[in-house]
Parts: C-alpha cells; sequence; structure tokens
C-alpha cells in the first residue's frame, strides 16, 4: 500500500495480527540505503499491539499444535512455493531495503529463506523420541515433546527474511505459534511474507508479525507472561535486555549473537582458494553477516605475499549501485551505521595501523543519486594492535584486519583473544593440524579450507558472548519444544 504525501509516495506497512493487516496510528521512517532517502513508513508498534498478536497467536495454538507433523509440513512447503514464484519481487524489495546487492539476495537471501521452510517442514517429520525399559520392575519409559506455545521471535536487518524464517518455520513446523518482530530498517519482505500466509493455508493467528522498534515493540514481547520462549538474533548488549526481561517467567532463550570471527592462515595454505574465499568471508553482503571473518592472521613466512595478494584481490571486490550485476557489494544499512564502521577505520589509523585499500584510500565512482547513500569499499588494515578495540569489538562492515603469527599456540591464543566466539576459518592442508586448531579454536562453527559452507541438521550459534543456545535441524526442534518423560507400570 502506498500513499503519496506531498510529492513523495511511500510503502506504508501495517501489523499482521489474526490473520489481518492492522493499520497502527504511528510510524517510523525507514530508509533506502543507496540513496540515503525515506521511502517507507513502518508502524511504530508498542504494548498494545503486542498484546494484541498474542492474543490472537493463544487462540491459534490449540488448533495449529493439534495437527499432525504432516499438515503442518504440507502448509510450510505451500509458503515456500508461493516465496519461489516470488522470487525476483522479493530479492528487489530485500535489496532496496537492506542496502545489499540484487544478486546477493536473489542467489543467497531469497532462495535460502524459501529452503528454511522446506528443511524444517521435512525434518520435523524425522524426530523419534527415546525409550528405556526397566523390565525387573515391570516399566516402561519413554519421552514425548510437546509445542511450548506462543513463540518471540525477534530478527535483525543484515538477513532480513533469511533469518526471519530460520525462526518462523522451526516454530510451527513443531506445533507452536508466533510473534515476530523484524527489524524495523529492514521491515518489507516480512510484510510481504505476511500476504502469502492466507494462500499457503496458515490458520490466522498462527503467526503473526509485528513491526517497530527495539526498545517499544521488542520490549513488549520478551517482557510478555504468556510468551515462554524468545528466539533473538542480534547484538550482545540488547540480548543482556532481553535475558533481563526475561528472567522473572523463566523463559526459554535462544539468543544468536556477535563474532569477531578468525581466520588462521598456515603457511602450507592453499593460497589461490585461501585469498579468494578470504575475501568473499570478509566483505560479503558489505560485511554485515555474523558469520564475516574480521581477523585474519597469517603465519609469518607468508605474510607478506599473503597481504599483498589479498590487498590486491580485495581491490578487485566492487562496492556501487545494489542494481548492477557486476557490484560484488551494495550500501551499508543506515547512515548511523556507516559512521560507526568508519570510526574504526579512523581509530586503527590512529593507533598506526595501515589502511591498504578501501576506506580514505579508494574513491567510490557513484552515479548522482546515489551520493547520498551509505556506500564503503572493502577496507583491509594491518599493523592494528591485537588489544585495540579494532581487533577486539565487532565492527559489522567491509573491514578486516591481517597480523601475523609464529606459531600454531600463537595463532590459536590470537584467535581466542576475544570475548566473541561464533565462528572461525583454519586454512592448511595438514590433517592433523587443521583437527588439533579445530579442537582449540573456542567457535560454535570452525570452517578449514572454505567458508560458510551449511548443512541446516548440523548445530548453528556461538559461545562466549556469541550467544546461548543452539539452531539447525534437532537443536531448533529441541528449542521450539518441551520433553516429557513418562514412565507407565504395567
Amino acid at each position: 500500500m502506498a500513499k503519496a504525501l506531498g510529492q513523495h509516495s511511500y510503502l506504508f506497512l501495517e501489523n499482521f495480527i489474526g490473520g489481518k493487516f492492522v493499520p497502527c496510528r504511528s510510524h517510523i521512517d525507514s530508509y533506502d540505503p543507496s540513496t540515503g532517502e525515506v521511502y517507507c513508513k513502518v508502524p511504530d508498534s508498542g504494548r498494545e499491539e503486542v498484546e494484541a498478536a498474542v492474543a490472537a497467536a493463544k487462540d491459534a495454538f490449540p488448533d495449529w499444535s493439534a495437527r499432525s507433523p504432516e499438515q503442518r509440513a504440507q502448509v510450510l512447503n505451500k509458503l515456500a512455493d508461493l516465496m519461489e514464484a516470488h522470487l525476483e519481487e522479493f530479492a528487489q524489495a530485500e535489496s532496496r531495503d537492506q542496502g545489499k546487492t540484487v544478486a546477493f539476495a536473489r542467489t543467497v537471501d531469497i532462495p535460502r529463506s524459501a529452503y528454511n521452510f522446506r528443511f524444517f517442514a521435512s525434518s520435523v517429520l524425522h524426530h523419534t523420541t527415546e525409550c528405556s525399559q526397566m523390565d525387573h520392575i515391570g516399566c516402561l519409559n519413554y519421552t514425548v515433546r510437546c509445542p511450548v506455545g506462543v513463540a518471540g521471535l525477534i530478527s535483525p536487518w543484515n538477513l532480513p527474511l533469511y533469518l526471519l524464517t530460520w525462526k518462523i518455520a522451526p516454530a510451527i513446523a513443531a506445533g507452536n505459534t508466533v510473534v515476530a518482530k523484524p527489524s524495523e530498517m529492514t521491515s518489507v519482505t516480512a510484510w510481504m511474507l505476511c500476504k502469502l500466509m492466507q494462500e499457503a493455508g496458515v490458520p490466522p493467528g498462527v503467526v503473526n508479525i509485528i513491526f517497530g522498534t527495539g526498545p517499544r515493540a521488542g520490549d513488549a514481547l520478551v517482557g510478555h507472561p504468556d510468551v515462554p520462549l524468545v528466539s533473538f538474533t542480534g547484538s550482545t548488549a540488547t540480548a543482556q535486555r532481553v535475558t533481563e526481561r526475561s528472567a522473572p517467567y523463566c523463559k526459554k532463550l535462544s539468543l544468536e549473537l556477535g563474532g569477531k570471527n578468525p581466520a588462521i592462515i598456515f603457511a602450507d595454505a592453499d593460497l589461490d582458494n585461501c585469498i579468494e574465499t578470504t575475501v568473499r568471508s570478509s566483505f560479503s553482503n558489505q560485511g554485515e553477516i555474523c558469520l564475516c571473518t574480521s581477523r585474519i592472521y597469517v603465519e609469518r613466512s607468508i605474510y607478506s605475499e599473503f597481504l599483498e595478494r589479498f590487498v590486491a584481490a580485495s581491490k578487485k571486490w566492487k562496492t556501487g549501485v545494489p542494481s548492477d550485476p557486476g557490484n560484488n557489494n551494495g550500501a551499508l544499512i543506515s547512515k548511523e551505521h556507516l559512521e560507526k564502521v568508519r570510526s574504526f577505520v579512523a581509530l586503527a589509523k590512529c593507533e598506526g595501523g595501515v589502511v591498504h585499500c578501501g576506506e580514505g584510500v579508494d574513491q567510490l565512482d557513484l552515479p548522482e543519486q546515489n551520493k547520498s547513500g551509505y556506500f564503503m569499499p572493502a577496507t583491509v588494515i594491518s599493523g592494528v594492535s591485537d588489544s585495540s578495540r579494532v581487533m577486539q569489538e565487532e565492527i559489522f562492515g567491509p573491514v578486516t584486519c591481517v597480523s601475523p603469527f609464529d606459531t600454531e599456540d600463537e595463532a590459536v591464543s590470537k584467535g581466542n583473544g576475544v570475548r566473541y566466539g561464533l565462528a572461525a576459518t583454519v586454512w592448511s592442508r595438514d590433517v592433523g593440524k587443521v583437527h588439533r586448531v579445530a579442537k582449540r579454536i573456542q567457535a560454535g562453527l570452525v570452517w578449514t579450507n572454505c567458508w560458510l559452507v551449511r548443512d541446516l541438521n548440523l548445530p548453528f550459534g556461538g559461545m562466549k558472548n556469541s550467544g546461548v543456545g543452539r539452531e539447525g535441524g534437532k537443536d531448533s526442534y529441541h528449542f521450539f519444544t518441551e520433553v516429557k518423560s513418562v514412565t507407565i507400570q504395567h
């Protein structure tokens, strides 16, 4: 729905509650990151809207949870079919709303969003429960798993539909109903998904989507007594607030938080493959992926060769208008975020770091209408100390730091020397070394000689400040259900 205001025509979003679109009294501006202009008005929901959504989800729960897994799976598969039928519209919308390239949205975000529904539609049919016999006392014990109830789902702005569907799909597959809150900066594809719900056969109230900010809508959702479970993806600071608000109700929590992910590159690495992949792992999606590489540790004997070749490859990673298929990166999410990312580069320079390419070194050639967009070229820095904020804090932009190491022990120690522990990559042809280092690195995911290869059956999540809990085939099923032990004496 678009309304004209003055000479502008804005997209106006509405909350989706109980199977219907419900207008909101006040709205938040949402910007097109590639132009810096407001193009969309997002509901500024609060307690009242969340109350209505939770009530709708509670009403829908008895009927939806009583359906067989097969019946629920049919609905999930239909939703996936509809998303694929509208793939190009979703990709264009995701790019405009988030700033990423259309090509990335078309090949990564939207196909994966549809696949999330297909994957959980299938996996929910294959879980089995445990049984134990105690014949000596004539007892049989078994477990059953029941859906929890209303799930509160909060997803971030970097992979908007991809991470929203990663939560909605397992939640409803397991028989829960949901109230979801996407980021207020990237709400459009979630709103488009709502339009497909009825056609897919999702009963009213099973999926409710509330738009708004964390402090208002998010706070009301995680603090609601009738929402026993919360899955949150976002910053560690916000997760602390989510935990505090949930604590009085002893809610089940899954928290997928930030990363400061190392790549450890040994002298025997296949450098061609390593450099190509590490450019991708450092800068994909403008570096706005929690799994991106932001610290690169290289064995000293190949350090100068690696740095020279890596900088040359990074300069070829093109940043510009998201619709141009020749560009690898589009715009960052917001003006504030761009300023934050730039401030880290300024800090690195201030501390004696060398900026080899990117911010302040390479000029972007942008068309007139994109001059106010939030663009930043791929940036490579060396000479930053391990204790610097640049090496310790999540930057979440197209910035990576390269640093040498001498021994395997030193590499592991540097890799583990931050408060995060989400992902790591290890580059070596030595199988023994790979297994040793993978075991010692404090990260929930370790990729060797590759990056972002995902089997959705496997656990996903981090250690330390990178989160609590795991999600994936079996892990999501366990999170979105409660286990009950039943003992029968016969």
